[in-house]
């Protein structure tokens, strides 16, 4: 589940998306309206519609607080995931802007609670010529263009917020965006069942002349609220910029030394694009003749490039084999020739492992960058050169420091995507390993 948080965001937020145009329908844009509109989408349909917004909200919260950890605790910002990193910081101030802003529409008490505080925050910073909070202290301060102010921040913000996930994703090749459909079934029905045992409602009118003496919190999406009045403005914002800043600041921070880049030897590139579909990070672009160019800013060194070419066999009958693309510090060559070390010492087994699976690789195995740059054409010249077995172990379900790189080697393996094994070899996959042998 935990590789899937990010896809689950996109589909939290397309249901709020879509719950939000029915509700935005049926709802009244005024202040002498707004609340009785409420009132009256409380029955059956809208009322387990606007539940569901509600409850999605707070989801999303949780599931891009998440996201955000466990990146973080798997050093994912640095380096090539820099832009992905930097560019997903502000998208925080916009989720909760937009889910702030979302309350105020109820126009009860909450809002009211809501309203009021986000005004002194933004008047502590200097934001306006005199207290904001005296826009909503009186009935003939609060007027419709006010709230059609609401409305309008209400429907820009989550629009700005998505125009920057579609930026959060572009430096990802083949990003997951779309959730299994039974993941998303179980996501949808968790939510529905949410909302028919505990349906939302409002709580008392806003009252402009008096201040609520309680007020109930949504904690995911306003506990900004009670941390200011428990501390001050001034240090809400300390926490708030600062914490940003150093979000930002954290790939800066934590830099170290990449590792080299990929090098593409333009007499061996036929133009395939196999390298350019594959890259996980979309560090392949053409040339105008439509060979292959590495970015080099975006190259996370994974190899699985190197893998796709197709000039990267070992059948070559070249003394020194260079492929169209390669990673210069462990090239195909060198991958050949621990091969072959290891088939002089070990006939009887030979495994390929990922450098990072679960279990680290033991003498005579071949430790690989990632079990993807680990082109389909060494198995079968293993098993023709005398290997009784041979074995590719890579990592856990959903754990690919690399993002795709089991997932290519799932297809390549079954021979749905190039390049493949021939026919005459048979692929076994238990757990994290593949088994190989000749048909």
């Amino acid at each position: 589940m935990l590789r899937h948080l990010g896809a689950l965001g996109f589909l939290l937020f397309w249901l709020l998306a879509a719950s939000g145009i029915y509700l935005y329908i049926r709802f009244d844009t005024s202040v002498a309206g707004a609340y009785g509109s409420i009132g009256e989408l409380e029955w059956w349909f809208g009322g387990v519609l606007r539940s569901m917004h509600r409850y999605a909200a707070d989801a999303f919260v949780i599931v891009v607080l998440a996201h955000l950890v466990r990146e973080l605790l798997a050093g994912r910002f640095r380096g090539f995931r820099a832009f992905s990193w930097i560019s997903g910081v502000p998208l925080l101030w916009l989720m909760y802007a937009s889910g702030i802003v979302g309350y105020w529409l109820v126009w009860d008490t909450r809002a009211q609670f809501s309203a009021l505080a986000t005004a002194e925050w933004l008047h502590a910073a200097g934001i306006g010529a005199e207290p904001m909070a005296r826009n909503f202290l009186g009935t003939e301060q609060i007027s419709d263009r006010l709230f059609s102010l609401f409305v309008f921040l209400h429907i820009g913000l989550p629009l700005a917020l998505l125009a920057g996930m579609w930026v959060h994703v572009q430096r990802l090749g083949q990003p997951a965006t779309v959730m299994p459909r039974r993941l998303a079934l179980g996501a949808l029905g968790l939510l529905l069942a949410l909302a028919l045992a505990l349906p939302v409602a409002s709580q008392a009118p806003w009252d402009p002349g008096a201040v609520p003496a309680t007020v109930s919190i949504d904690w995911f999406m306003l506990f900004l609220h009670p941390l200011m009045y428990a501390t001050s403005p001034a240090a809400l914002w300390a926490l708030v910029l600062g914490s940003t800043l150093l979000l930002a600041a954290l790939p800066g921070l934590a830099r170290k030394a990449p590792l080299p880049a990929a090098v593409v030897n333009l007499e061996n590139c036929n133009g395939c694009g196999r390298c350019i579909a594959d890259c996980p990070y979309e560090a392949l672009v053409r040339r105008p003749d439509r060979r292959a160019l590495v970015l080099a800013d975006r190259c996370a060194a994974c190899g699985i490039c190197a893998g796709a070419c197709p000039s990267a066999t070992p059948f070559r009958h070249v003394t020194e084999l260079v492929s169209g693309i390669d990673l210069p510090d462990f090239t195909v060559h060198d991958l050949r020739r621990q091969l072959q070390a290891a088939l002089d010492t070990h006939p009887d087994r030979v495994v390929f492992r990922c450098e990072h699976a679960a279990t680290p690789a033991a003498g005579g195995e071949i430790a690989l960058r990632c079990l993807a740059m680990l082109p389909p054409s060494f198995v079968e010249y293993a098993l023709r050169r005398g290997a009784r077995r041979v074995q590719a172990v890579g990592c856990r379900e959903g754990a690919c420091k690399w993002r795709l790189g089991m997932d290519l080697c799932a297809e390549r393996f079954a021979g749905t995507r190039e390049p493949h094994l021939r026919a005459n070899v048979r692929a076994e996959m238990q757990d994290d390993a593949y088994t190989f042998a000749l048909r």
